[in-house]
């Protein structure tokens, strides 16, 4: 394809939506949504969507699209993202890739091989063995199977870890056996501006915004989430502060002690977060990045701009 693409990436709360919206208004582009959580519908304050006043000033795509009963692959997202960028490109706009969820990002620019339709018996049977043994004991029983998946992906990844186990179960062989014998080409020459703030300021930064989504009305979300008594291992179910929100709504936590248990969670995940940026996207021939050690500032504006058109 060779399209040309603008990544705007980095951790919760550096200021990418902010970044994009201005590089959308300036040079005309197209905001692509590369956020895992915020293609959810009903989650507009929990993920941080951009709101609607944001959304009438530049074109927005793939905000708010999915229902949260549903699951949502990396696979999918590129599919409908790619169907977005060309949609961007024939309308002569700039599309605008933003978020900062790495496996998108990386899905997006390496591609992702082929992997086989798995029956749906196998797929519950695989959650259901998660669920019962737990994310220890099924990390060690996917390792048996597949020790190079267990190697690299975390207990907690429950997504990417119950995939791994479902195509070993499945078609007996490891995953990356499958997409070996499946190479993929990538198709976009990319530029990237990654979003580093010190970590202090982010987490700062973090804390406050979860206050303020709980004032703008994050736990009622939260609860038409409980109320339709969706699979708690859905992919939105692990949206940050759901857990410690239904907590509190539940009866088992207290707000204060809900909306703390929350911000540490948006914390670590902020950590992991810094940590694959720095070194999971590597400047390649595909690729140009500029790291900015800050969160987003009018003042960095004719950097990132001198960027963008260099």
């Amino acid at each position: 394809m060779n399209d040309e693409i603008l990544i705007v990436a980095g951790p919760t709360a550096s200021g990418k939506s902010a970044l994009a919206l201005t590089v959308a208004e300036r040079l005309g582009g197209t905001i692509i949504n590369a956020d895992s959580m915020q293609v959810y519908r009903g989650l507009p304050v929990l993920t941080a969507q951009p709101d609607a006043a944001m959304q009438a000033r530049a074109a927005h795509r793939l905000y708010g699209e999915i229902d949260p009963a549903q699951g949502f692959s990396a696979g999918a997202w590129r599919q409908r993202a790619m169907a977005e960028i060309a949609a961007s490109r024939a309308a002569a706009r700039l599309p605008i890739l933003v978020g900062g969820t790495g496996l998108y990002l990386r899905a997006l620019l390496d591609g992702l091989a082929p992997t086989p339709p798995i029956p749906p018996e196998v797929r519950r049977a695989a959650r259901a063995l998660h669920a019962a043994l737990g994310a220890p004991a099924f990390h060690q029983t996917l390792g048996r199977l597949d020790p190079e998946a267990a190697a690299r992906l975390h207990q907690g990844d429950t997504q990417r870890v119950i995939r791994a186990y479902e195509v070993a179960i499945a078609t007996g062989r490891t995953l990356g056996d499958w997409q070996r014998d499946h190479p993929v080409v990538p198709g976009f020459l990319a530029q990237a501006i990654v979003l580093l703030p010190p970590r202090d300021r982010l987490y700062a930064a973090c804390d406050a915004r979860f206050l303020d989504m709980v004032t703008r009305g994050a736990a009622a979300e939260v609860q038409a989430l409980l109320d339709r008594e969706l699979d708690p291992a859905l992919p939105a179910m692990r949206a940050l502060g759901v857990r410690e929100l239904a907590a509190w709504l539940r009866g088992d936590s207290d707000r204060e002690c809900a909306i703390a248990a929350a911000q540490q969670a948006t914390r670590n995940y902020v950590k992991r977060q810094l940590t694959w940026f720095q070194r999971q996207l590597p400047e390649t021939r595909n690729l140009q990045k500029r790291i900015v050690v800050e969160q987003f500032s009018e003042r960095l504006l004719p950097e990132i701009f001198s960027f963008i058109r260099r």
